[in-house]
């Protein structure tokens, strides 16, 4: 049996109905809003408590990261995705979803094969050119440097 394009494109329509864009956009930019605030407060909170800027540049990050992955394994986080969209996608609380959930999907194929083989398959691509790029960075940045 063969479809012409437009008997598919017929098709593809009737089995995907448009999706609401405005809703769509209105709760990306209502929760990622959120994810950044939350930052910001966290950052208020760090400062408040008298850390050093160094420390609360550190612990920003790292407590998005860790509310992420707890988040992730209570299967909270997929819900907020599915209302959220790419408002969830806030680099650092994406990433950290990106690599538990298959770490959290795998944990039955045991530690070696399962969770550390797995952990990665999203979110290796990204950190290994995230590490080339800065090595590629600093080493411009260090020529430049020199004269």
């Amino acid at each position: 049996m063969k479809i012409s394009k437009q008997q598919y494109k017929k098709m593809v329509q009737k089995a995907s109905p448009p999706s609401p864009k405005l809703k769509n956009f209105f709760f990306a930019y209502l929760i990622g809003g959120f994810i950044c605030m939350l930052g910001q407060s966290f950052k208020e909170l760090y400062i408040y408590l008298e850390l050093e800027p160094e420390i609360v540049k550190m612990l920003v990050p790292v407590t998005l990261i860790v509310i992420a992955a707890l988040l992730t394994g209570l299967k909270v986080f997929d819900n907020i995705a599915k209302v959220a969209g790419a408002g969830t996608l806030v680099p650092i609380t994406g990433f950290s979803n990106a690599i538990a959930s298959p770490a959290i999907e795998f944990k039955s194929e045991g530690f070696i094969l399962g969770v550390g083989a797995k952990m990665f398959t999203i979110a290796g691509p990204v950190i290994v050119y995230g590490t080339v790029a800065s090595v590629v960075y600093g080493v411009i940045y260090w020529i430049t440097t020199l004269f």
